[in-house]
């Protein structure tokens, strides 16, 4: 049953929908999904076409907006609007800790998350579309992960895909996770360097805090275990439009005095944990690097072995000198699964999905090349978290796809820069630039 109610300037009509957890055993075990569908009040009772929402992640349900926020202001001019928890996230069959012992021990845990990566989120929107639009072709705008999810329907499903729109999301064909995470560390500390040129006071006060944490064990309110890995990973913050502001403020606060000497400030520790907690997104650090997992070959904490390559992020020896501490960002680490409380039920369930090896394809060359459907990507120029240099080889690889490159935004620009970038992306699939 569909429940309709108002929000200034909508209608929204939550929607559930019933999906085989491996579609190609469509007789088997089911999940539910979750969507929103979101309407112009005055124009509730048109026939409208429609727009798929796919959110970024992997492993964060669509943005609950409250009236007509962001890009979807644009949109409801002229589409209606589904926003879909993708498979395991919000209100979707959730997957979390507390949920997955339900599915049985870690082997049976990973078996299950094998089917939560694009291919199979493609899938849902195929039988989500047939319930909805009555099997008409809809538009899809994908962000970050979602226009990774986009690029696979375009390769598995182009005819349910009326147009297909892509923000900070188009993925690398072919590269292991191996090449997407070296790619990555040299663009994050390009991100932490311009961070120290705008705020170099932050120089000495992120080093004050590391060096804290190299000598004292933190524990967080919510029983996160705060290492000096662990705020490192806090440059996550560096590759959104408003980053580095954040982070400046978080670190100008951080200590506070006390009869015992500095320590932590609460405040500081209660906006810490609710940054680097995965409570909200496990999937997300669960099922990150199996993203870029197409061939034989295991992920095998991809980010981890990498990043050994890059001396220059170990934060003890560069305590030892007097260079600048280098944050990190955009990957996940098996450490997490120790010092996150939300994750350390699944630490297992994590190593077995970093062992995989059955992982198959998510994109398909040659019908990627034959592709008959508009296609337009916004591509940031030095996103932080999608390699651009990747983007523009895979652009190159779509037939008729038309690029936005631009430094104008960060990777967050269809929430930062919209209405524009939504803007710029439709006129770029009707020619109008």
């Amino acid at each position: 049953m569909s429940i309709s109610y108002r929000q200034p300037g909508v209608v929204l009509t939550d929607r559930r929908f019933t999906v085989p957890l491996d579609h190609a055993d469509p007789g088997g075990e089911s999940i539910e999904l979750y969507a929103r569908e979101v309407v112009a009040g005055d124009k509730a009772g048109k026939e409208l076409p429609w727009l798929l929402y796919l959110q970024g992640g992997p492993g964060f349900g669509a943005n609950r907006f409250i009236g007509r926020g962001a890009w979807l202001d644009r949109a409801l001019d002229e589409y209606r609007v589904l926003l879909l928890d993708q498979r395991g996230t919000g209100s979707s069959t959730p997957a979390t800790r507390q949920t997955l012992p339900q599915r049985g021990g870690p082997a049976a845990q990973a078996d299950y998350l094998a089917h939560f990566r694009a291919d199979s989120i493609v899938r849902d929107c195929e039988a989500v579309r047939a319930e909805v639009t009555g099997g008409a072709p809809w538009t899809v705008l994908g962000q970050s992960f979602g226009g990774f999810c986009t690029v696979s329907y375009l390769s598995l499903a182009p005819e349910g895909l009326d147009t297909a729109l892509i923000t900070g999301g188009l993925p690398s064909l072919d590269a292991h996770a191996e090449d997407v995470y070296r790619a990555a560390y040299p663009r994050i500390e390009r991100k932490v360097t311009a961070h120290y040129a705008r705020y170099p006071q932050d120089i000495e006060r992120a080093r004050r805090i590391a060096d804290h944490l190299l000598t004292h064990d933190v524990v967080l309110p919510n029983g996160y275990r705060l290492t000096v890995e662990a705020f490192q990973s806090l440059g996550l913050m560096l590759g959104s439009g408003d980053g580095s502001h954040r982070l400046h403020h978080l670190l100008a606060d951080a200590f506070v005095r006390t009869p015992a000497g500095p320590e932590l400030a609460d405040a500081f520790q209660e906006q810490v944990q609710s940054l680097l907690s995965f409570a909200g997104h496990p999937l997300y650090a669960l099922v990150h690097e199996s993203i870029y997992g197409q061939d034989a070959r295991a992920t095998a904490w991809a980010a981890e072995r990498v990043r050994a390559e890059f001396p220059r992020f170990d934060a003890a020896k560069t305590l030892a000198g007097d260079e600048p501490l280098l944050f990190t960002g955009e990957t996940i680490h098996p450490w997490m699964f120790e010092t996150d409380p939300a994750l350390r039920p699944l630490r297992e369930t994590a190593e077995l999905l970093a062992a995989r090896t059955d992982w198959t394809p998510l994109y398909d060359r040659d019908r990627l090349a034959a592709n008959e459907v508009p296609v337009a990507a916004a591509v940031y120029h030095d996103d932080m978290y999608v390699d651009a240099g990747h983007s523009l080889d895979t652009a190159r690889a779509v037939r008729g796809l038309r690029t936005w490159v631009t430094d104008e935004f960060e990777h967050d620009g269809l929430r930062s820069g919209a209405p524009r970038v939504l803007d710029r992306l439709l006129a770029l699939v009707r020619d109008e630039v």
